[in-house]
């Protein structure tokens, strides 16, 4: 089986490789696709995303690269839109939607930056109240996927990274079933992220599996993607990922193709 991949960071935002040598690693592991989606500029965080002055360069080297490499395999441009990004999105071939902080009382607290700044968001912002925290983050990811209307939904769960939430506790699957519910309402691909897994923090993909078992229930579709850094993960844990949809009842999942989303048979 060939995979795409659609979520790609390189050297333009938090990523340590170069748009061409994200394709030609595309090419040595045939691949039907890829999707280069930097992260979208956040003025409350610079460190991780593309710079302003930077997005014409991006957008133009993507459509060079993509001419050039038209007869070897199809590259698309992408943006990773955070929540508090406020750009327009025209000139991309697709968004994905992501929500990387939340803000409360006028501070902005990273949501998957590390352990240490989750767990000092849960006690600043929170009181402690780990549940009111995924409230907070949940009810921000349908808003944004209701705004921006995405073609994708970004790691929809990534607030359980560090292992810190109650993510197998009633009240919080109920938060997070009701959040996808709202969302599937603007935007019915989610993207079963495998980069929590390559980069050494879990064990499953984003969403979890009672997740996609909900996902499933309501009509949404699956995108699988590996939230690479680095050219030589453009396919991790593709495989595993594609025996976890089939364990959970999915038939097929969706790739890319440029103007929409066609389905792949598992």
């Amino acid at each position: 089986m060939r995979y795409s991949n659609i979520h790609t960071h390189t050297s333009y935002s938090d990523g340590k490789g170069s748009i061409r040598e994200n394709v030609e690693s595309a090419i040595s592991k045939n691949m039907l696709s890829l999707g280069i989606s930097d992260h979208s500029y956040t003025e409350c965080d610079t460190s991780y995303c593309m710079k302003l002055s930077d997005y014409d360069k991006y957008i133009n080297e993507v459509n060079s690269i993509k001419e050039e490499y038209m007869d070897k395999i199809p590259v698309f441009l992408g943006i990773e839109k955070d929540y508090f990004s406020e750009i327009d999105t025209d000139a991309f071939d697709y968004v994905i939607g992501s929500v990387h902080y939340i803000t409360k009382n006028g501070e902005y607290y990273p949501i998957d930056c590390s352990e240490r700044k989750q767990r000092e968001c849960i006690s600043d912002a929170f009181g402690n109240d780990v549940l009111d925290m995924a409230k907070c983050y949940y009810s921000m990811v349908a808003e944004h996927t209701m705004l921006a209307k995405p073609n994708v939904v970004g790691h929809f769960d990534v607030l359980n990274k560090f292992s810190i939430m109650p993510e197998h506790d009633d009240r919080y699957i109920r938060i997070a079933t009701e959040a996808m519910t709202e969302c599937v309402k603007y935007c019915s691909h989610f993207e079963l992220n495998t980069g929590g897994i390559a980069r050494g923090w879990r064990k499953t993909p984003y969403p979890n599996e009672y997740l996609l078992k909900h996902l499933l229930s309501i009509g949404g579709e699956v995108v699988i993607s590996s939230d690479s850094h680095s050219p030589e993960n453009l396919d991790f844990g593709f495989l595993g990922s594609v025996e976890l949809l089939r364990k959970v009842g999915f038939e097929h999942f969706c790739v890319w193709c440029g103007s929409g989303f066609e389905k792949i048979k598992i």
